[in-house]
């Protein structure tokens, strides 16, 4: 049987103890992805004291390294649209098998480095293709699973994600100490290949695939009749027109953008900062860790607290919390005081970017929402970019990490004030999409039955 034919498991999802839905299984499978795809980025802060140390094996300069981390984040903002349409049209089946294969292939490669060439090649190119296949089409698919409890499903996924980064981070910092660049990253690439391959049998595209209905749908509810290639592509197709006619199409990535534009800066910079400030590299990462850890908080919350009270209050409430908690790091010189910006930062950026599945059911129903969340994306690492482009340039004419810090403050603030232009999310923003398509092409079209002018 080929990797990709799909196996028998329908038995299994009917079969579940205790009458577990098998969209639970499915959170599990994606919530083990997103450990391994979100470090790709989130270890960029632990890669850069032992690449810029002068007396190390690199030497590579403080702008010349945020330049490769910066293309990073601008060639996964290329990929992340490419990458949703791929996961709605082929299904995050085999989007993961790639992702996984990848994932090992550019550790490991990136191990091998030895000129800033090859980390512009292996790291800004190679993992951010990895990181947006693993996240954006994996993120995207988990709708389509819930029609009701959605926000425990991406608060489940987002916080064993934070978890995962939680570990890495300083495992990653303890082993480069103790182990070396290349079997470090040899290690781990291998580790987490192995780990996703071990549950890609468990993972399926969409309920149907197993002959089951979403979480939240009554069995006897009337089920749509399945459709062929050509009648999706063409439903994709005018789903994708529609939703570019609304504002929040194009608001919601700027929001992304200046949100993660703030936390991007810290996740960079404050590792480098508590070094400057006489902290190891270690005692500095645990920084990170706090913040993944407190993040898993938020993380879980804020998609159960967006779900119930609306996810324009919790993208409010994460970015004004990014704002101000910033400014702590000004006094911080000793550990504690880092760890203590890390506990107060992190409940902010867990709740950053957990909403954005919730808004966009609130805002686009149930349609596919690959492409969706991957244009959100490309704002998301697009703000990433410019800040780490524009970061390394303050810090090499400045010689200071201080004023960076104010730009992250500056970004986080001004995503408030595009948030307050968002419509509400009280009512879908394009009920009446289906109309735009042939009769037959409709979700409610029944073969035989004469379908009327609605």
């Amino acid at each position: 049987m080929a990797l990709l034919d799909k196996p028998k498991v329908g038995s299994l999802a009917s079969k579940m103890p205790f009458g577990i839905h098998y969209s639970w299984v499915i959170v599990v499978v994606l919530a083990i992805v997103q450990v391994f795809g979100s470090s790709v980025f989130m270890i960029a802060g632990v890669m850069v004291p032992p690449l810029t140390d002068a007396d190390g094996a690199f030497g590579f300069g403080i702008g010349e390294l945020s330049m490769a981390i910066g293309l990073y984040y601008v060639f996964s903002a290329i990929f992340a649209p490419i990458t949703g349409h791929l996961g709605d049209r082929f299904g995050a089946r085999p989007m993961m098998l790639v992702g996984a294969v990848m994932y090992g292939v550019g550790m490991v490669a990136l191990g091998f480095v030895t000129e800033l060439w090859h980390f512009f090649l292996f790291y800004s190119f190679l993992m951010s293709f990895t990181a947006s296949i693993t996240m954006v089409p994996m993120m995207a698919s988990i709708s389509g699973w819930f029609r009701r409890s959605l926000g425990w499903g991406v608060g489940i996924l987002w916080a064993t994600g934070g978890i995962g980064t939680a570990i890495l981070a300083p495992l990653i910092a303890y082993m480069l100490d103790t182990m070396g660049w290349q079997q470090t990253f040899t290690l781990v690439g291998l580790a987490g290949t192995g780990i996703m391959l071990l549950v890609f049998p468990l993972i399926r595209s969409k309920p149907a695939d197993i002959g089951i209905r979403p979480f939240g749908v009554a069995s006897d509810a009337p089920e749509a009749p399945p459709k062929d290639r050509a009648v999706e592509a063409l439903r994709l197709k005018v789903f994708n027109q529609q939703i570019r006619g609304t504002k929040a199409f194009w608001n919601l990535p700027i929001i992304h953008a200046l949100g993660c534009a703030g936390m991007g800066i810290v996740l960079i910079y404050v590792i480098p900062l508590a070094v400057e400030q006489g902290l190891s590299t270690t005692e500095a990462a645990f920084t990170i860790t706090i913040i993944s850890l407190v993040s898993i908080v938020s993380r879980l919350g804020a998609p159960v607290v967006a779900e119930a009270w609306g996810p324009r209050k919790v993208m409010a409430a994460s970015l004004s919390i990014q704002a101000l908690t910033v400014f702590i790091l000004f006094w911080a010189h000793d550990p504690w005081m880092f760890y203590l910006f890390a506990a107060a930062f992190g409940l902010g950026f867990g709740a950053e970017w957990t909403g954005y599945l919730e808004i966009n059911r609130r805002y686009f129903g149930d349609g596919p929402m690959g492409s969706v969340y991957g244009w959100q994306m490309t704002g998301a690492f697009a703000g990433h970019a410019v800040t780490t482009f524009l970061a390394g340039l303050v810090i090499y004419v400045t010689g200071s990490f201080y004023p960076v810090f104010v730009l992250s403050a500056v970004f986080s603030a001004a995503g408030l004030l595009v948030i307050a232009t968002l419509e509400s999310t009280s009512q879908v923003l394009i009920p009446d999409w289906e109309k735009a398509l042939p009769a037959e092409a409709r979700s409610n079209f029944v073969p035989g039955v004469a379908a009327g002018d609605d």
